[in-house]
């Protein structure tokens, strides 16, 4: 029987956000970096326009250019619009979750696009739902507007402040109602937010890259703490007290590591030239003689780069990935694992047979692709097989918008040592960066960033029952996906 799956190991995107003000072209600019921003979700996505004060929705399950075409964004009119890409790491795949979520209230109408993940998500809905509230979704992301709801407050920037006193986690906001923009930040800062410039317009994206294919210039980041209003008046910025953190802030290393572009300025740093560091610094920690560093492609090169750089050892390219591979490839059972990763990654026999060579990549989570992919190398008659990480090994959780909620999936806690690791693999030797190694290649001192997944120690507190599927299972009585009669 075949089955729709894609089997990847990696660790998932979790959204993109992007936003625009003061331009006729809006749903059309607003689509451009949404596509910029595609890596980040692959679910669905969704854009929602305001022309006058009226705010319409077209969102659907899939990629950025099946869900949108000429004729779908002809009908978003208005010189304001907001969009969005999604992983789910909180709730399921399905449509009634894709965002951004526009919802009519007794103060008007308005829709969210949130990055991140809320850790305080089940207690908060329990006592909503136990007051009155009817929800639409299963996604941590609505119970930010029923909480404005709540507020006594009419004023927007009021019941905003209202909302966010009492919500817990991380969290990336571009939001809009009739006549704001609004862009918001965590106070820890944990997912990025950028500000940037086209001509009279303002715009709001998760990563820079998006302002680049628009044409826009990048501004600043928004601060952690700080809530950003944009309209006709202008902009404010707005950074209540209690929001702000000085000196203790927790941005996501793995944003460097992995999920943003190389293109992208992220936490004060372009992403290509942290990973270049970091495979500096890996190859100081783990020296080998090898022939070739070979990076897994994509967020695999620049680290492999850095690497090259700083142990002489020649860069080449043994491993070639298909671009053109969805989530939903068809294979012919669930556990035809090795499909998956032929599919998406072919060798260059000719090019790596006989050779001993040091493969550089991002991160292992479960391991399987990785074990895979070295099995494939013995095949095509690899001497040496030494594997290189370029970033610490990953024993906890995230509960933060990463989707790994469980330690048992982590293969740094399958296996007590890193020889063992090391077997399972099937590699000739293996080396994970060190955490001090790590952090000595970032801007900011190491008190600024989230190490909660390598070390456990947790920037905010967690929900016992905190999962991706908590806010599904309480009706279920499970913490996994089960239809409701």
């Amino acid at each position: 029987m075949l089955k729709k799956h894609y089997y990847n190991d990696a660790p998932k995107e979790y959204c993109g956000l992007f936003g625009i003000i003061n331009n006729r072209h809006a749903s059309w600019l607003t689509y451009l970096g949404l596509y910029a921003q595609q890596h980040r979700g692959q679910e669905a996505c969704g854009i929602v326009s305001n022309n006058k004060g009226i705010l319409s929705v077209h969102k659907e399950m899939g990629l950025v250019s099946d869900v949108f075409n000429e004729q779908v964004l002809s009908r978003l009119k208005g010189n304001m619009a907001v969009g969005h890409v999604r992983y789910s790491t909180t709730g399921s795949s399905v449509l009634k979750n894709a965002q951004p979520l526009l919802i009519d209230y007794a103060k008007g109408s308005i829709c969210i696009a949130h990055n991140g993940n809320l850790v305080n998500s089940l207690q908060l809905r329990e006592y909503l739902e136990r007051t009155g509230s009817i929800f639409q979704t299963t996604t941590d992301s609505e119970l930010i507007i029923h909480l404005m709801a709540r507020a006594k407050s009419r004023d927007l920037q009021d019941s905003l402040i209202y909302a966010l006193r009492r919500i817990k986690g991380a969290y990336s906001l571009v939001m809009m109602n009739s006549n704001n923009l609004i862009g918001i930040r965590d106070p820890f800062g944990f997912r990025p937010l950028s500000l940037g410039k086209l001509g009279n317009a303002w715009c709001l994206a998760s990563e820079t890259c998006a302002f680049d294919l628009i044409g826009a210039k990048f501004v600043r980041e928004i601060e952690p703490g700080e809530i950003i209003f944009i309209n006709t008046a202008g902009l404010q910025s707005v950074k209540p007290v209690e929001f702000h953190y000085k000196n203790k802030h927790a941005f996501c290393t793995f944003e460097h590591v992995y999920f943003s572009r190389p293109d992208s300025i992220v936490f004060g740093e372009t992403v290509h030239l942290v990973r270049g560091k970091l495979g500096e610094q890996l190859a100081s920690e783990y020296p080998v003689k090898a022939d070739f560093v070979v990076p897994v492609p994509d967020s695999g090169f620049s680290a492999a780069i850095g690497y090259s750089k700083a142990s002489g050892i020649p860069l080449e390219m043994g491993i070639i990935r298909n671009h053109y591979v969805g989530r939903t490839f068809i294979q012919p059972a669930q556990d035809s694992r090795d499909l998956g990763v032929r599919v998406k990654f072919n060798l260059l026999k000719d090019v790596v047979r006989g050779k001993r060579i040091i493969i550089v990549d991002d991160s292992i989570v479960r391991g399987t692709t990785s074990k895979i992919r070295v099995r494939n190398l013995r095949k095509a008659g690899v001497k040496e097989v030494h594997l290189r990480i370029s970033c610490p090994a990953h024993r906890f959780p995230c509960f933060y918008g990463i989707d790994f909620h469980r330690s048992s999936e982590l293969i740094a806690n399958r296996y007590e040592s890193l020889e063992k690791i090391r077997q399972y693999l099937g590699v000739d030797s293996l080396g994970y960066l060190s955490l001090a190694g790590m952090l000595k290649c970032l801007r900011f001192p190491k008190n600024n960033y989230c190490t909660a997944c390598w070390i456990g120690k947790y920037p905010i507190r967690q929900e016992k029952k905190h999962g991706k599927f908590s806010l599904e299972g309480r009706c279920c009585g499970q913490g996994e996906i089960k239809e409701c009669k």
